[in-house]
Protein backbone atom coordinates (compact mmCIF):
# COMPACT_ATOMS: atom_id res chain seq x y z
CA UNK A 1 0.00 0.00 0.00
CA UNK A 2 2.93 2.43 0.96
CA UNK A 3 4.77 1.70 -2.64
CA UNK A 4 1.14 2.37 -4.27
CA UNK A 5 0.70 5.84 -2.24
CA UNK A 6 4.31 7.09 -3.22
CA UNK A 7 4.11 6.14 -6.76
CA UNK A 8 0.99 8.51 -6.86
CA UNK A 9 2.35 10.92 -4.87
CA UNK A 10 5.14 10.79 -7.85
CA UNK A 11 2.76 11.26 -10.47
CA UNK A 12 1.21 14.56 -8.63
CA UNK A 13 4.38 15.62 -8.55
CA UNK A 14 5.23 15.21 -11.85
CA UNK A 15 1.69 16.12 -13.45
CA UNK A 16 1.65 18.00 -17.28
CA UNK A 17 1.35 21.51 -17.67
CA UNK A 18 -0.25 21.62 -21.52
CA UNK A 19 0.21 24.78 -23.91
CA UNK A 20 -3.65 25.53 -23.25
CA UNK A 21 -2.84 26.19 -19.84
CA UNK A 22 0.22 28.56 -20.10
CA UNK A 23 2.87 29.86 -22.11
CA UNK A 24 5.57 28.06 -20.18
CA UNK A 25 6.17 24.92 -17.93
CA UNK A 26 6.27 26.57 -14.06
CA UNK A 27 7.76 29.72 -12.54
CA UNK A 28 10.42 27.41 -10.52
CA UNK A 29 12.30 23.89 -10.76
CA UNK A 30 13.42 21.93 -13.66
CA UNK A 31 11.20 21.31 -16.41
CA UNK A 32 11.05 18.83 -19.29
CA UNK A 33 8.43 19.69 -22.43
CA UNK A 34 7.56 17.79 -25.09
CA UNK A 35 8.24 19.23 -28.59
CA UNK A 36 7.68 16.56 -30.19
CA UNK A 37 6.25 12.80 -28.81
CA UNK A 38 6.19 10.86 -32.12
CA UNK A 39 8.12 9.31 -34.66
CA UNK A 40 8.32 10.75 -38.36
CA UNK A 41 5.30 8.78 -39.48
CA UNK A 42 2.97 11.09 -41.02
CA UNK A 43 -0.31 9.65 -39.51
CA UNK A 44 0.84 9.22 -35.62
CA UNK A 45 -0.87 12.57 -34.58
CA UNK A 46 2.43 13.38 -32.76
CA UNK A 47 5.32 15.41 -34.13
CA UNK A 48 8.93 14.01 -34.11
CA UNK A 49 11.53 14.15 -31.67
CA UNK A 50 12.05 17.22 -29.65
CA UNK A 51 12.46 18.08 -25.83
CA UNK A 52 12.87 21.36 -24.54
CA UNK A 53 14.21 21.78 -20.95
CA UNK A 54 13.51 24.79 -18.64
CA UNK A 55 14.95 25.96 -15.55
CA UNK A 56 13.38 28.55 -13.15
CA UNK A 57 11.06 29.79 -16.33
CA UNK A 58 13.78 30.38 -18.83
CA UNK A 59 14.83 27.67 -21.33
CA UNK A 60 18.09 26.26 -21.41
CA UNK A 61 18.60 23.36 -23.86
CA UNK A 62 16.94 21.96 -27.01
CA UNK A 63 17.14 17.77 -27.06
CA UNK A 64 16.19 16.69 -30.66
CA UNK A 65 14.62 19.34 -33.53
CA UNK A 66 12.54 17.40 -35.51
CA UNK A 67 10.01 18.79 -37.80
CA UNK A 68 7.43 21.17 -36.22
CA UNK A 69 9.28 21.41 -33.19
CA UNK A 70 10.14 25.31 -34.11
CA UNK A 71 6.01 25.63 -33.73
CA UNK A 72 6.20 24.26 -30.32
CA UNK A 73 8.80 26.27 -29.61
CA UNK A 74 7.32 29.55 -30.59
CA UNK A 75 4.09 28.03 -28.24
CA UNK A 76 5.85 27.01 -25.22
CA UNK A 77 6.93 31.62 -25.34
CA UNK A 78 10.69 30.26 -24.68
CA UNK A 79 13.22 32.75 -25.73
CA UNK A 80 16.06 31.30 -28.63
CA UNK A 81 18.14 33.77 -27.09
CA UNK A 82 17.97 31.67 -23.85
CA UNK A 83 19.23 28.44 -25.28
CA UNK A 84 22.75 27.74 -24.57
CA UNK A 85 23.00 24.40 -26.29
CA UNK A 86 21.07 22.12 -29.11
CA UNK A 87 21.69 18.72 -28.10
CA UNK A 88 21.23 16.54 -31.35
CA UNK A 89 21.50 12.24 -30.16
CA UNK A 90 20.87 11.47 -34.31
CA UNK A 91 20.98 12.88 -37.93
CA UNK A 92 17.61 10.82 -39.12
CA UNK A 93 15.40 13.54 -40.36
CA UNK A 94 13.26 13.04 -37.86
CA UNK A 95 15.39 13.67 -35.12
CA UNK A 96 17.10 17.11 -36.84
CA UNK A 97 15.32 18.65 -39.76
CA UNK A 98 14.04 21.91 -37.75
CA UNK A 99 17.65 23.02 -37.16
CA UNK A 100 17.69 25.73 -39.64
CA UNK A 101 14.30 27.24 -38.34
CA UNK A 102 16.07 27.56 -34.95
CA UNK A 103 19.28 29.08 -36.63
CA UNK A 104 17.19 31.46 -38.85
CA UNK A 105 15.09 32.15 -35.84
CA UNK A 106 18.02 32.45 -33.72
CA UNK A 107 19.50 35.73 -36.30
CA UNK A 108 15.81 37.15 -36.61
CA UNK A 109 15.68 37.57 -32.22
CA UNK A 110 19.18 39.23 -32.90
CA UNK A 111 20.98 36.70 -31.26
CA UNK A 112 24.40 38.04 -29.78
CA UNK A 113 25.83 35.04 -27.53
CA UNK A 114 27.31 31.87 -29.14
CA UNK A 115 25.01 29.11 -29.99
CA UNK A 116 26.68 25.22 -29.32
CA UNK A 117 25.63 22.31 -31.52
CA UNK A 118 26.49 19.22 -30.26
CA UNK A 119 25.88 15.85 -32.25
CA UNK A 120 26.88 12.03 -33.05
CA UNK A 121 29.88 11.81 -35.28
CA UNK A 122 30.24 9.17 -37.75
CA UNK A 123 32.74 6.28 -39.14
CA UNK A 124 30.49 4.84 -42.11
CA UNK A 125 29.80 6.12 -45.41
CA UNK A 126 25.80 6.26 -44.57
CA UNK A 127 26.11 9.02 -42.14
CA UNK A 128 27.87 12.44 -42.23
CA UNK A 129 28.99 13.75 -38.89
CA UNK A 130 27.53 16.37 -37.29
CA UNK A 131 29.95 19.04 -38.43
CA UNK A 132 29.65 17.97 -41.85
CA UNK A 133 25.87 18.10 -41.54
CA UNK A 134 25.74 21.65 -40.22
CA UNK A 135 28.15 22.54 -43.36
CA UNK A 136 25.71 20.91 -45.71
CA UNK A 137 23.30 23.02 -44.36
CA UNK A 138 24.21 26.43 -43.85
CA UNK A 139 27.94 26.38 -45.67
CA UNK A 140 29.03 28.43 -48.27
CA UNK A 141 27.92 25.68 -50.45
CA UNK A 142 25.11 24.38 -48.17
CA UNK A 143 21.40 24.39 -49.19
CA UNK A 144 20.74 27.07 -47.05
CA UNK A 145 23.92 29.37 -47.04
CA UNK A 146 22.73 32.93 -46.52
CA UNK A 147 23.44 31.54 -43.08
CA UNK A 148 26.55 30.55 -43.62
CA UNK A 149 27.76 33.50 -41.61
CA UNK A 150 26.98 32.12 -38.86
CA UNK A 151 30.02 29.64 -38.94
CA UNK A 152 32.55 32.55 -39.45
CA UNK A 153 34.33 33.08 -35.99
CA UNK A 154 33.92 37.14 -36.69
CA UNK A 155 30.15 36.43 -36.46
CA UNK A 156 29.08 39.13 -38.90
CA UNK A 157 25.62 37.81 -38.68
CA UNK A 158 25.56 38.98 -34.74
CA UNK A 159 26.09 35.75 -33.05
CA UNK A 160 28.29 32.62 -34.05
CA UNK A 161 27.16 28.43 -34.66
CA UNK A 162 29.97 26.57 -32.85
CA UNK A 163 29.48 22.81 -33.63
CA UNK A 164 31.25 19.95 -32.16
CA UNK A 165 30.83 16.20 -32.91
CA UNK A 166 30.62 13.64 -30.19
CA UNK A 167 31.91 9.82 -29.99
CA UNK A 168 29.10 8.00 -31.11
CA UNK A 169 31.54 4.66 -31.05
CA UNK A 170 32.75 2.56 -28.14
CA UNK A 171 31.79 2.97 -24.83
CA UNK A 172 33.63 5.64 -23.20
CA UNK A 173 31.88 9.02 -21.69
CA UNK A 174 32.17 12.45 -23.29
CA UNK A 175 32.20 14.99 -20.37
CA UNK A 176 33.10 18.49 -22.52
CA UNK A 177 30.46 20.57 -21.69
CA UNK A 178 29.85 22.70 -18.79
CA UNK A 179 28.15 26.20 -17.93
CA UNK A 180 27.30 28.03 -14.75
CA UNK A 181 23.87 26.32 -15.84
CA UNK A 182 24.48 22.98 -17.23
CA UNK A 183 26.80 20.35 -17.48
CA UNK A 184 26.00 17.47 -20.08
CA UNK A 185 27.30 14.32 -20.55
CA UNK A 186 26.80 11.58 -23.50
CA UNK A 187 27.73 8.22 -24.37
CA UNK A 188 27.44 6.03 -27.98
CA UNK A 189 24.11 3.34 -27.99
CA UNK A 190 23.32 0.89 -30.04
CA UNK A 191 20.63 2.11 -33.12
CA UNK A 192 20.90 -0.67 -35.74
CA UNK A 193 23.62 1.18 -37.92
CA UNK A 194 22.81 4.59 -37.17
CA UNK A 195 25.61 6.67 -35.13
CA UNK A 196 23.73 7.70 -31.89
CA UNK A 197 24.13 9.36 -28.42
CA UNK A 198 22.35 9.36 -25.62
CA UNK A 199 22.49 12.86 -23.44
CA UNK A 200 22.89 13.29 -19.39
CA UNK A 201 21.91 16.67 -18.75
CA UNK A 202 22.79 17.70 -14.64
CA UNK A 203 20.71 21.20 -14.20
CA UNK A 204 19.71 22.60 -11.22
CA UNK A 205 20.14 19.43 -8.84
CA UNK A 206 18.11 17.60 -10.92
CA UNK A 207 19.58 14.62 -13.69
CA UNK A 208 17.67 14.34 -16.81
CA UNK A 209 18.73 11.73 -19.19
CA UNK A 210 16.89 11.33 -22.87
CA UNK A 211 18.57 7.68 -24.23
CA UNK A 212 16.47 8.15 -27.05
CA UNK A 213 16.41 5.47 -29.82
CA UNK A 214 18.47 2.48 -28.50
CA UNK A 215 18.43 -1.29 -28.62
CA UNK A 216 20.05 -1.65 -25.34
CA UNK A 217 22.86 -4.60 -26.64
CA UNK A 218 25.32 -2.72 -24.76
CA UNK A 219 23.27 -2.38 -21.81
CA UNK A 220 24.94 0.85 -21.08
CA UNK A 221 22.29 3.26 -20.40
CA UNK A 222 21.32 1.91 -16.75
CA UNK A 223 24.41 2.66 -15.18
CA UNK A 224 24.78 5.87 -17.59
CA UNK A 225 21.34 7.11 -15.99
CA UNK A 226 22.17 6.29 -12.52
CA UNK A 227 19.99 8.25 -10.25
CA UNK A 228 18.41 10.30 -12.94
CA UNK A 229 15.44 11.99 -11.89
CA UNK A 230 13.38 11.39 -15.35
CA UNK A 231 14.66 8.86 -18.39
CA UNK A 232 13.12 9.34 -21.28
CA UNK A 233 13.28 6.61 -23.88
CA UNK A 234 11.79 5.74 -27.31
CA UNK A 235 8.78 3.78 -27.28
CA UNK A 236 8.76 2.69 -30.69
CA UNK A 237 7.99 -1.23 -30.62
CA UNK A 238 5.89 -3.58 -28.71
CA UNK A 239 6.23 -6.35 -26.97
CA UNK A 240 6.14 -8.66 -29.55
CA UNK A 241 8.32 -7.43 -32.15
CA UNK A 242 11.28 -9.39 -33.44
CA UNK A 243 13.88 -9.18 -36.26
CA UNK A 244 15.25 -5.73 -37.80
CA UNK A 245 12.97 -3.60 -34.88
CA UNK A 246 14.89 -5.09 -32.25
CA UNK A 247 18.13 -4.50 -33.90
CA UNK A 248 17.39 -0.26 -33.24
CA UNK A 249 14.79 -0.31 -30.61
CA UNK A 250 14.78 -1.50 -26.95
CA UNK A 251 11.32 -3.75 -25.97
CA UNK A 252 9.37 -2.27 -23.15
CA UNK A 253 10.11 -4.69 -20.70
CA UNK A 254 14.12 -3.71 -21.16
CA UNK A 255 13.11 -0.04 -20.98
CA UNK A 256 11.65 -1.37 -17.39
CA UNK A 257 14.81 -3.46 -16.72
CA UNK A 258 17.01 -0.72 -17.98
CA UNK A 259 14.96 2.48 -15.53
CA UNK A 260 15.21 -0.52 -12.50
CA UNK A 261 19.07 -0.30 -12.73
CA UNK A 262 19.12 3.16 -13.15
CA UNK A 263 17.37 3.59 -9.79
CA UNK A 264 15.36 6.39 -12.34
CA UNK A 265 12.26 8.12 -10.46
CA UNK A 266 10.38 8.59 -14.02
CA UNK A 267 10.81 6.89 -17.16
CA UNK A 268 9.18 9.41 -20.21
CA UNK A 269 8.27 7.21 -22.97
CA UNK A 270 8.19 9.20 -25.91
CA UNK A 271 8.86 8.60 -29.66
CA UNK A 272 5.74 6.59 -29.70
CA UNK A 273 4.91 5.12 -32.92
CA UNK A 274 1.46 3.65 -34.56
CA UNK A 275 3.17 0.06 -33.63
CA UNK A 276 2.79 0.98 -29.89
CA UNK A 277 -0.33 3.42 -29.58
CA UNK A 278 -3.26 1.63 -28.07
CA UNK A 279 -0.89 -1.27 -26.59
CA UNK A 280 -0.13 1.35 -23.72
CA UNK A 281 -1.47 -1.23 -20.99
CA UNK A 282 0.34 -4.10 -22.58
CA UNK A 283 3.49 -1.98 -22.50
CA UNK A 284 3.27 -0.34 -19.06
CA UNK A 285 2.69 -3.97 -17.95
CA UNK A 286 5.89 -5.64 -19.49
CA UNK A 287 7.92 -2.53 -17.85
CA UNK A 288 6.15 -2.81 -14.26
CA UNK A 289 7.70 -6.31 -14.46
CA UNK A 290 10.97 -4.73 -13.45
CA UNK A 291 10.40 -1.52 -12.46
CA UNK A 292 8.32 0.23 -9.74
CA UNK A 293 8.77 3.96 -10.66
CA UNK A 294 6.61 6.49 -12.80
CA UNK A 295 5.87 5.17 -16.41
CA UNK A 296 4.37 8.19 -18.46
CA UNK A 297 3.32 8.16 -21.81
CA UNK A 298 4.50 11.75 -23.79
CA UNK A 299 2.21 14.06 -25.91
CA UNK A 300 3.16 16.94 -27.94
CA UNK A 301 2.67 19.87 -25.47
CA UNK A 302 3.34 18.33 -22.26
CA UNK A 303 5.26 19.21 -19.51
CA UNK A 304 6.52 17.19 -16.65
CA UNK A 305 8.21 19.02 -13.43
CA UNK A 306 11.34 17.33 -12.23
Amino acid sequence: MRSKLLLFLSCLFAAPAAFSDSAHCGDEGIWIEILGAGSGELSDGQGPPSFLIWQDNVARLLIDTGSGSSVGFDRSGADINDIEVIALTQLHADNSVDLPAYLAGALAADRSSTLTILGPDSNTDEFVDTETFVQRLIGNQGAFSHLSGLLRPSAPDGFRVKVSNVPAVGSRKWSRYRSPNVRLMAVPVQHSNVPTIAWRVEIGNQVAVFAGDFNNDKNIIGTFAADADALVASHAIPEVSRGALRDAFALPSELGKVAAAANARMLILAHRTNRTRGRESLSRAAIEDSYGGSVLFANDGECWGL
